[in-house]
């Protein structure tokens, strides 16, 4: 809340000599003294808020300093919550997996790919098991079967190090 608060300029703390003065109603009272526009928002018991310093000269509007602030924490706050926080979920698999495990991580990936979130699957090698690398891909490839009407590969599969890894991500529906 606090960080509007300091991108404004308020009140004695405008150091400019004239400024553009917009009323509270958003009328255009043109170019005015400081000290002047000071006496008018105090006259309206308002404050004098310099909106845009950039300028030339400075535009100051009078309004209600709060109820600003107020008004755009509840429009952040709102921002904020219209915003989907996407998740990549990690499975992880051995080259030593059986059928029916594949299938039981495929449906929790299913789970995850219905919720939103990516999904990565790390088939992981140990040993000589790297040699055979051909046995992940044909792992990565069942799963992509497995989870084609739920999701698109987003990354395919790709060796890294001793892990094969495959992104997949949601469908648009």
């Amino acid at each position: 809340m606090n960080d509007i608060n300091k991108n404004f300029a308020v009140n004695e703390e405008i150091r400019e000599k004239e400024v553009r003065l917009i009323s509270a109603t958003g009328e255009m009272l043109g170019v005015k003294q400081t000290k002047e526009a000071l006496k008018l928002a105090e006259e309206a018991e308002l404050d004098l808020v310099m909106i845009s310093p950039n300028a030339v000269p400075p535009v100051c509007k009078i309004m209600d300093l709060g109820k600003f602030i107020y008004e755009q924490s509840k429009k952040e706050k709102e921002a904020r919550k219209k915003q989907k926080v996407i998740s990549v979920k990690e499975i992880r698999v051995s080259p030593t997996i059986e059928e029916h495990d594949i299938g039981i991580k495929a449906n929790n990936a299913r789970k995850f790919l219905v919720d939103g979130d990516k999904v990565k699957i790390t088939v992981r090698f140990r040993g000589r098991e790297a040699d055979y690398s051909y046995i992940g891909h044909r792992i990565l490839e069942n799963f992509i079967s497995k989870l084609e009407e739920v999701s698109v590969v987003e990354k395919p599969a790709k060796l890294e190090g001793r892990n094969m890894i495959l992104i997949l991500a949601p469908k648009k529906a």
